[in-house]
């Protein structure tokens, strides 16, 4: 009997409408186009504006749209995992409340918190569901809306992050595509370089708190990027020998867009040529659980059935890894939405 994997039959990407620039950002924050540019490669992000305007908003367009261009039925979908930081709310999850809004009546749903590498988790965790054999459709969406947890008045954070997301559709397959491999890792020492103070249980929320600004990301930077390079290169190097790919035989890098900077060391120490390597960064910044997903969907044109590629992305906690699969579609020959 041949081996069961979980094949992504289809991608879609959402970013709000509003752009912010990095002259726009200059009026905000002391800052300027040249500085934000060559220390992050970014030079615009998109803001989701309005009031009760949550995370689920931006996840309930990335599931319309996918189940529009996979022209798949709402109520055929088991499962819907969503990795994001920043929720609607502590609960009801947000995953329950997109499910609901987009007339997902069979599915359950959970979210998955683990900062920038919770699309990477998530969908080794939906590949497992399919494997297992109890679920026929399962879709992974990564989204955040950081705007909400971004202190506009610190130029070190403020002009990083962005507000987006997307979602991609898992089915069975006995072909030779779909996840084949990942390997995970998380250290909890890295909590002090990357989090947010209040908010939580340990520090919930106080009049002290949010007067203290606790409820923005905080982040010690010199620490992050060398874990980040380190983690992310050594685990795609480690993905890539133990499946006897090289820089030949692997199609495309898709690492996350944290930082143009990271990315283009995390190429060098992986001996992976940059013209391979996915990159949007400079339109949506780092887009948190958001990055993975956009960059398939920006990208998914150019994929050819049987394409190999390896994801890899590092967040707050630390958390890290990588995925190789087999891209299971010609994505030139998809009708786009956008």
């Amino acid at each position: 009997m041949s081996k069961i994997r979980a094949a992504i039959t289809g991608v879609h990407g959402y970013v709000p409408d509003y752009v912010l620039t990095n002259e726009e950002l200059a009026t905000i924050v002391d800052t300027n186009d040249e500085w934000i540019t060559s220390r992050t490669g970014i030079k615009t992000r998109h803001i989701l504006k309005g009031e009760n305007q949550g995370t689920s908003v931006m996840v309930v367009e990335a599931l319309k749209g996918l189940l529009k261009k996979t022209d798949t039925n709402p109520e055929d979908i088991d499962l819907v995992i969503c990795a994001t930081v920043t929720g609607d709310a502590i609960f009801p999850d947000t995953a329950n409340i997109a499910t609901y809004k987009t007339g997902m009546v069979n599915a359950f749903g959970f979210d998955l918190n683990a900062a920038c590498s919770g699309f990477l988790y998530a969908l080794t965790v939906g590949a497992k569901m399919i494997e297992g054999g109890m679920h026929k459709k399962v879709i992974v969406v990564g989204a955040d809306k950081m705007s909400s947890i971004i202190d506009y008045t610190d130029r070190t954070t403020c002009v990083i992050f962005g507000d987006g997301g997307g979602a991609v559709l898992l089915e069975p397959t006995t072909e030779d595509v779909g996840v084949i491999d990942y390997q995970h890792h998380g250290d909890g020492s890295g909590e002090k370089h990357l989090y947010l103070i209040a908010g939580g249980s340990r520090k919930p929320a106080t009049v002290d708190s949010v007067m203290s600004r606790e409820h923005f990301v905080t982040q010690n930077g010199r620490p992050v990027f060398k874990a980040a390079v380190s983690g992310m290169s050594d685990v795609v190097k480690k993905i890539m020998a133990r499946n006897n790919l090289d820089a030949e035989n692997l199609d495309w890098l898709v690492p996350h867009q944290a930082n143009i900077r990271i990315i283009q060391t995390v190429s060098r120490m992986a001996e992976f040529p940059m013209e391979k390597v996915m990159q949007n960064i400079q339109r949506y910044g780092n887009t948190t659980a958001g990055t993975l997903p956009l960059c398939l969907h920006d990208y998914e044109p150019q994929l050819k059935k049987g394409d190999t590629l390896v994801l890899t992305a590092f967040g707050g906690g630390f958390t890290w890894g990588a995925l190789y699969l087999k891209w299971a579609y010609d994505g030139d020959k998809v009708k786009r939405l956008d």
